[in-house]
């Protein structure tokens, strides 16, 4: 059984940084893509920043510029969040999966970005 365990959301102001950080756990395969979705209240969860094991990484286009995507293992995913804004705010969720998208999901953490 695969278990993924986020830290870092919280509570920020615009213009300020947070770092979410992410760890599976369990039948890993070591070429796989582990990345960051967001679900607002009222939208669907939509595509933050994935990174494949072995490949480049793929963002939103909302968030080009202001969030990097980082892999130190086959287990782990970092995202780091600057110039963060209102309308980032999201519970978000950390994913692994393969080529076909996201099998797996974390728990989700809460961002919160006031003005």
């Amino acid at each position: 059984q695969v278990q993924l365990v986020e830290s870092g959301g919280g509570s920020v102001q615009a213009g300020e940084s947070l770092r979410l950080s992410c760890v599976a756990s369990g039948r890993i395969f070591s070429i796989n893509t582990m990345g960051w979705y967001r679900q607002a209240p009222g939208h669907e969860r939509e595509l933050v920043a994935t990174l494949p094991t072995n490949g480049t990484a793929n963002y939103a286009e909302s968030v080009k510029g202001r969030f990097a995507i980082s892999r130190d293992s086959a287990n782990t995913v970092t995202l780091q969040m600057s110039d963060l804004k209102p309308e980032d705010t999201a519970v978000y969720y950390c994913s692994l999966g393969g080529t076909y998208g996201p099998r797996h999901w974390g728990q989700g953490t809460q961002v919160t970005v006031s003005s």
